[in-house]
């Protein structure tokens, strides 16, 4: 009885400092999964300013004539004005419209999952009055944005880079002593959303991601239906050194040029 009164103070201390820990990752875990980057240059692309929830959006386009076109989704902290020269030069068949998340890039407003889908949705609509086919790619954070656009517009193809099945299975990896299932407000599930995407996809994992563990992109691959999601592994790279492959986008361009999928 003794020793059980002389270990409630150390019991004690242990939980209010996990309260406090938890407390903690629940008010800033915007601020650690959002790291918005300043406003830049794009050679070779104009700004485009689309309108969403009050928000003004800035999104890098590259007009090409026909009727095709790519949206793209960076990652958490990617200035998505540096892959401009990359993909204008990988895709030279399609417009290319590449989204700076509202509070990044010159968007106003301040990141939020509700948020980036919603502006997600505007762009789209945007470009799909202006081009009849619309595939749209993302990339780390982005796949969890594309991936919820693909379930609610009738997007022509849906490329997903080193990607997850869900952030808080994420998470759960690198705070497997946190309850971060009930702490989590931002959670891009994005394999329930899987069911609901019609049109054919592209899982692109790199090999040595030191980021998102393999599981959880191939989790997301198998959420789809069976036959649906194509998966390629680039391998030797990790998840920010992707684009030092040459085989990286060209998986990505041989996809979206491929002959539509006959049912």
């Amino acid at each position: 009885m003794g020793l059980l009164r002389s270990a409630l103070p150390f019991v004690g201390a242990v939980a209010a400092a996990y309260g406090v820990l938890s407390a903690w990752v629940f008010f800033t875990q915007r601020a650690q999964i959002y790291f918005p980057t300043p406003a830049s240059e794009a050679p070779g692309a104009q700004a485009l300013w689309v309108e969403s929830q009050g928000e003004r959006i800035k999104v890098w386009s590259v007009t090409r004539p026909g009727g095709r076109a790519l949206l793209y989704f960076g990652g958490n902290a990617e200035d998505v004005a540096a892959n401009v020269a990359l993909f204008t030069e990988a895709f030279p068949d399609r417009s290319l419209y590449l989204v700076n998340y509202r509070g990044y890039g010159g968007s106003s407003g301040r990141p939020s999952e509700a948020g980036l889908v919603a502006d997600a949705l505007a762009v789209f609509d945007h470009a799909q009055a202006r081009h009849p086919q619309v595939a749209v790619m993302g990339r780390s954070l982005g796949s969890g944005v594309a991936l919820q656009l693909a379930a609610a517009r009738p997007v022509d193809r849906v490329v997903l880079v080193t990607a997850y099945d869900s952030l808080v299975n994420v998470a759960r990896e690198y705070f497997r002593w946190l309850p971060v299932g009930l702490l989590l407000r931002d959670r891009y599930e994005s394999a329930r959303h899987a069911p609901a995407v019609s049109a054919p996809a592209l899982v692109v994992i790199a090999g040595e991601d030191e980021i998102i563990p393999r599981e959880r992109s191939e989790a997301l691959a198998a959420a789809f239906a069976p036959g649906q999601a194509q998966v390629v592994v680039v391998p030797g790279l990790g998840h920010n050194t992707l684009d030092l492959s040459p085989r990286y986008l060209q998986y990505v361009a041989a996809f979206l040029s491929a002959p539509p999928q006959v049912e």
